[in-house]
């Protein structure tokens, strides 16, 4: 291969093809534009004022779009992130928020070292899906304080921005039809006259770039007790927000990325957004799913641009941006949710074909994400509970078949199933101390010991039957089960 072809594969997709180029770069115009007032909001929940949730926005996009795992994924301000801070803003000032942002993404890249990622594929998939459809509703909610109380125009310019929204692609998919939704409905009020609430309306858009800085703490150990615990609650907040969400753009575009990559990525993105006096954030799953599901991009060049076009609109097109009419965001935020919320999911025959433990876990999923607004609580709630869902089914798969000698000098039990703490409980109660033949062979060649908690059943069946003068013999164990039994029996004596 010569230099030149060699040098043609390295360049990535958006500079050798046009058409990619040309979607990346209308995808990130659509992201800036819908990430504005959300990262305003999420300031308004922080306490702090809505140009540091812009800041915010800008600095995490850029620098996740260079150093994160997962291309095409929108990073900036978060309602989860902002909801663990404010406690910390409201009560200590804003030095100590910015403080808690840089030690969070401290505490993102050690723990991507650590492997935290690799976590992930102890998520099960009806706790993915209960994520998604929760995201879903938590999506669609955030857009009704913006349908509530709002002069009656509002309603037929979104429904007019959600027609534009379905039928525009089958005319063309050359310019995205969020664009060209919020570019004629902002044409139509501005013509017309029509008085609707505007971008300007959630508060005041900067007019210079961010500077970088330290937080105005003492540094001091008093000020890292103070600050730690919320840096941490970011820190894993953030991490698993930002891992469910690369896990879904997986799914959704085919495609396979680095999640330690992309959890070191986040620490690095918050440090630098700590820097420059920004609020911190970690995934967008909104903005993603515009930028990925219905806009198409596939590059970092996407995610990059959504966050200089966000300071090139405030910053050079402020007055403009400012006359953006909400419905107008507010339609393609509706549109979003519906097309992010999983409803094959919640089809009769797919409710009729799934266990209820799966179901359960689904819906308790949702259910906790919406209670608390908060969609690491949830995860984490619905997976422990797919795990004693799990446990509790694969308990019983422990049976015990005891077969007596012809002459009654011994009695053979086979295990057959799982050894482990939910079904070796009732191990002990399967076997007949009292009127079996002296000597008792325990077969375990069709099962395997998983944790001590076995062993101590071993252990305690083993003194019942010495109690009583008999000797027991175990037989058929697997080679790993058998280094486990031989390192811990016996260490157990008295427990029972």
């Amino acid at each position: 291969m010569s230099p030149a072809a060699r040098l043609r594969g390295l360049k990535p997709d958006w500079l050798s093809d046009p058409t990619v180029w040309r979607t990346e770069v209308l995808a990130g115009l659509v992201v800036a534009l819908a990430l504005i007032p959300e990262a305003i909001s999420f300031s308004i929940i922080a306490g702090v004022d809505p140009a540091i949730g812009l800041f915010a926005s800008f600095t995490m996009a850029v620098t996740i779009a260079i150093v994160g795992g997962r291309r095409a994924m929108i990073s900036a301000a978060t309602g989860a992130v902002a909801l663990v801070i404010a406690p910390l803003n409201r009560e200590h000032g804003f030095g100590y928020l910015v403080a808690a942002v840089i030690l969070a993404g401290v505490f993102q890249i050690v723990l991507g070292m650590l492997g935290v990622a690799k976590l992930m594929r102890f998520v099960p998939r009806s706790v993915m899906v209960g994520f998604v459809n929760a995201l879903a509703i938590l999506i669609f909610m955030a857009q009704v304080p913006e349908m509530t109380d709002v002069p009656w125009p509002v309603y037929p310019l979104i429904v007019g921005g959600l027609v534009l929204m379905v039928l525009f692609p089958k005319v063309t998919t050359v310019i995205p039809a969020p664009l060209v939704s919020i570019v004629v409905l902002t044409v139509i009020t501005a013509a017309a006259g029509i008085a609707v609430p505007t971008v300007g309306d959630k508060g005041a858009l900067p007019s210079s770039l961010p500077t970088p800085g330290l937080p105005d703490v003492p540094f001091t150990l008093d000020t890292l007790t103070v600050v730690a615990p919320y840096a941490f609650a970011m820190a894993l907040v953030g991490l698993m927000e930002s891992l469910m969400t690369a896990k879904l753009v997986d799914d959704i575009t085919d495609t396979r990325s680095n999640k330690t990559r992309e959890s070191i990525g986040q620490g690095i993105a918050n440090i630098v957004t700590g820097f420059f006096g920004g609020m911190g954030g970690c995934a967008m799953i909104g903005q993603t799913m515009i930028n990925v599901r219905v806009s198409g991009a596939r590059t970092r060049l996407s995610t990059f641009l959504a966050g200089a076009f966000l300071m090139v609109l405030c910053i050079a097109f402020g007055p403009v941006v400012s006359d953006l009419p909400m419905a107008a965001l507010v339609a393609v935020m509706v549109m979003v949710s519906f097309g992010t919320f999983d409803w094959h999911s919640i089809a009769p025959r797919t409710l009729r074909r799934m266990p209820a433990g799966e179901i359960t876990v689904m819906v308790l999923t949702v259910a906790v994400v919406v209670a608390t607004h908060n969609l690491a609580i949830g995860v984490v709630v619905g997976s422990l509970t797919a795990m004693v869902v799990f446990a509790k089914r694969v308990a019983h798969l422990a049976e015990v078949t005891a077969v007596v000698d012809p002459d009654g000098g011994q009695v053979v039990y086979r295990v057959t199933g799982e050894l482990f703490f939910a079904s070796s409980n009732d191990l002990v109660t399967q076997f007949d101390y009292a009127t079996d033949p002296d000597r008792v062979v325990i077969d375990l060649s069709a099962t395997h010991i998983w944790d001590a908690s076995s062993v101590a059943a071993l252990d305690a069946i083993e003194t019942k039957y010495a109690q009583r003068g008999k000797t027991v013999e175990i037989t058929g164990l697997n080679d790993p089960s058998a280094h486990l039994h031989g390192k811990l029996s016996g260490e157990f004596a008295g427990s029972h």
